[in-house]
């Protein structure tokens, strides 16, 4: 375990524990945006207009006004990233992304972490290796407590991460 460790935008560090969202978001793994909300209210509080996220998703038109308890898991999830990612943030953080998303929806998502990726700082942990390798600058693989840059998958595999 570090004994010093900080989080810095620009060099200045970030000593607050309660960090701003307008410097930071994470997406966890689990749900995280109340069951009683509706998608349009969750929408209104990060500040975002839903004809974009339709325009994207156009199957989701109709659950602008559901509660998020309605919402599929897979739906759920993907207004969860959406809301993250579009965010006006400096970084966000997304873990595990891709997990129980449909292949369609993937592509998607990778678009748009493309499009965010020019506004802001990402950093995504998933298991999917593929599709990291594929919109990411840069991939780390974090291996016997070191870090290791890995280019593709021949490297992610060579560290022992995968089998190929």
């Amino acid at each position: 375990m570090p004994f010093d460790k900080s989080i810095r935008i620009n060099g200045e560090p970030l000593l607050n524990p309660y960090r701003s969202p307008r410097d930071m978001r994470y997406l966890p793994q689990v749900k995280f945006v109340p069951s009683s909300l509706t998608v349009r209210r969750v929408f209104k509080h990060f500040e975002l207009e839903f004809s974009d996220f339709v325009s994207r998703f156009p199957e989701f038109d109709k659950l602008y006004g559901s509660k998020f308890r309605k919402l599929s898991g897979g739906e759920r999830r993907i207004v969860e990233i959406y809301i993250v990612l579009a965010s006006k943030t400096k970084f966000c953080m997304l873990d595990e992304p891709f997990s129980h998303i449909m292949p369609i929806h993937i592509e998607v998502i990778k678009e748009l972490i493309t499009r965010e990726k020019e506004n802001k700082g990402i950093i995504i942990t998933d298991h999917m290796y593929q599709h990291i390798v594929d919109i990411s600058d840069s991939v780390y693989v974090i291996s016997q407590g070191k870090t290791h840059p890995a280019n593709n998958m021949q490297h992610i595999e060579a560290l022992g991460y995968i089998k190929g």
